[in-house]
């Protein structure tokens, strides 16, 4: 129910964007002449509905959250809750909102974690609000337009992104291997409630499949202390690790599963060919020895 809500209001603001470029386009003026340049001034989609309906969210900006890719897709308040923002906003956000500014979050808010998966934030200091009005590419990318909701949903980075946005500032997201040590924060969800990873004390982001977060959950429960390994990112906007081992310990590491490649022809999820009676998919990869991030 939730996502089919946010389904509606992404489509009838985009609608409604639309709909505003047309009428304001200027009528050329008589004999054909083009009518006088003006400055062009930073425009933002306008919602077609009033966002005030939606509840509000007030806070301060504590840590920003990332994808594996590098995107910024969202942050977390000194309260401890998570606002979650399409990772194609990452420009607009980081833009719009610093750490430790006051914010205003207009969406909908996760039945049983604190989490928010945000229409719009208002940055009290900057006075910009980034709105939600989908992904560039229009639909036919999961409900609403939105590549990264939906049943057909593709990860950040996957196929379909290429070319929408760059990461943020400090490189792209396949760094060398790093390790990271801690107390977790909190755990990291999805726009559907999905936990994906947790935040440690001092802000790193540590990423992970769904499922691999859902057996790890008793590791990853705050105040838990967490050593990780994997392939990291670390920049003005944060650090963050797409984990492949995490424990206790050095001695208590668990392996993370890779998520499955995705369903080819007369496969069952582990790609073509694949089916009943084929190979088996490899193993992944041993990793060198990591270093500290």
């Amino acid at each position: 129910m939730k996502t089919k809500l946010k389904a509606f209001l992404i489509a009838t603001t985009a609608l409604g964007a639309l709909a505003g470029g047309v009428l304001a386009q200027t009528p050329p003026a008589a004999g054909g002449a083009p009518p006088p340049a003006a400055a062009a001034p930073l425009m933002q989609a306008q919602p077609a509905f009033d966002l005030s309906q939606l509840p509000a969210t007030r806070g301060t900006v504590k840590f920003f959250t990332m994808t594996p890719r590098g995107d910024v897709d969202g942050f977390v308040l000194a309260d401890g809750t998570q606002v979650h923002v399409p990772p194609h906003l990452s420009t607009q956000l980081v833009a719009a909102v610093r750490l430790g500014d006051t914010v205003t979050v207009r969406g909908l808010r996760a039945a049983a974690v604190p989490m928010v998966d945000a229409m719009s934030v208002t940055g009290e200091a900057s006075g910009q609000t980034v709105v939600d009005t989908g992904p560039p590419g229009g639909p036919g990318r999961g409900p609403g337009g939105r590549p990264d909701h939906g049943p057909g949903a593709r990860p950040p980075g996957g196929p379909g992104f290429a070319g929408m946005r760059p990461p943020p500032p400090g490189g792209p997201a396949a760094g060398p291997p790093s390790e990271v040590s801690g107390k977790v924060l909190t755990v990291l969800h999805g726009p559907r409630g999905e936990a994906n990873g947790a935040m440690l004390e001092d802000g790193t982001v540590l990423r992970m499949p769904p499922p691999e977060a859902m057996r790890l959950t008793a590791a990853l429960a705050p105040g838990q202390t967490v050593v990780a390994q994997g392939p990291g990112i670390a920049n003005n906007l944060g650090r963050m690790v797409d984990v492949r081992a995490i424990g206790a310990s050095h001695e208590q590491l668990t392996p993370i599963q890779a998520p499955p490649p995705p369903r080819g022809p007369g496969g069952d999820g582990r790609g073509p060919g694949r089916g009943p009676g084929g190979p088996d998919a490899p193993p992944p990869p041993a990793m060198p020895p990591a270093a500290p991030l």
